[in-house]
């Protein structure tokens, strides 16, 4: 197996990092610039393959699915998921396009229900070490990852070598910590307390997966392999999401998600739309021509 290079991991919301003292917390008032490390990008057609770890639904996959799908897919409507994705042809080297590639399901849980860090970049490799590749592991509700829940909702990194691969996990936080790692689908587990946002897609679990799979993704294609945009310790960077973290529309503020679309007939909250009628919640990224923090509303 290949050994680890290295993990990013996708912070809590930024009021739980507040209430912990983390030292990975952006101070607002701070410049937000993320230094170009000079390292290579995932740019070109990006191939996204999957690694299902334990029981989804065929609803629950098809969300996901319908994500990525969005990614480089014209809406109907905008604002769009499309439409987020394309900040990140502002970072140097022009588009990223992603494309699902293979689908692997590991329903009956291989390795058990309990996995370190280590047995990620195991399963990462079953979708192989082509270049432009990102291997994405997906954990179930009931499966606990080292660090989830208690530091991340998720982490991305790579291998190393002349076959190296990136590869990325988000787990479900439906039934671990859905007040940390699905927040604001739930009321959360401490700090600034506000009524919890109606998922747009109706399963709090997997609505908050797809906030921590942008936010992997999007660190994904713009440092790779630790030497593209971040802004800190390349131990712990802030990345294109991550630096923005609880950040979903305008106004944000600690506990506050900030402004954000409802749909009438559900009561559903988003800020982009996507194909087969899908609708995300999608966090703020940051902008290299503006230096800013961006939204879509």
């Amino acid at each position: 197996m290949a050994s680890n290079y290295r993990f990013a991991t996708i912070s809590l919301p930024l009021f739980f990092l507040l209430a912990t003292h983390s030292t990975a917390v952006l101070v607002k008032q701070e410049p937000l610039l993320l230094k170009y490390h000079n390292g290579a990008l995932l740019k070109g057609a990006v191939t996204v393959n999957l690694i299902w770890y334990g029981k989804f639904t065929p609803a629950q996959r098809s969300i996901v699915v319908d994500f990525l799908q969005s990614l480089n897919s014209a809406a109907p409507a905008q604002p769009s998921v499309s439409a987020w994705w394309k900040t990140t042809e502002k970072y140097s080297g022009g588009a990223s396009t992603p494309v699902v590639g293979k689908q692997f399901l590991d329903e009956a849980c291989s390795l058990g229900k309990a996995l370190k860090s280590s047995q990620l970049v195991y399963l990462a490799a079953k979708g192989g070490h082509a270049p432009r590749t990102v291997n994405v592991v997906l954990t179930a509700e009931d499966v606990s990852v080292d660090g989830f829940c208690r530091s991340r909702c998720g982490t991305h990194g790579a291998t190393r070598g002349a076959a190296r691969f990136a590869y990325a996990w988000v787990g479900n936080p439906a039934a671990l910590c859905p007040g940390y790692c699905a927040w604001p689908f739930h009321q959360p587990a401490y700090g600034p307390q506000a009524p919890p946002l109606v998922a747009p897609n109706g399963d709090v679990g997997v609505d908050g997966m797809v906030i921590s799979l942008a936010t992997v993704l999007a660190g994904t294609v713009t440092n790779p392999f630790n030497n593209g945009y971040f802004q800190g310790p390349a131990a712990a960077p802030l990345e294109a999401v991550s630096a923005c973290t609880g950040v979903f529309g305008s106004g944000a503020y600690p506990g506050y998600p900030g402004s954000v679309l409802v749909d009438k007939s559900t009561g559903a909250s988003y800020n982009a739309q996507g194909v087969n009628g899908r609708k995300y919640l999608l966090p703020a990224m940051w902008d290299p021509k503006t230096s800013q923090c961006t939204t879509l509303v």
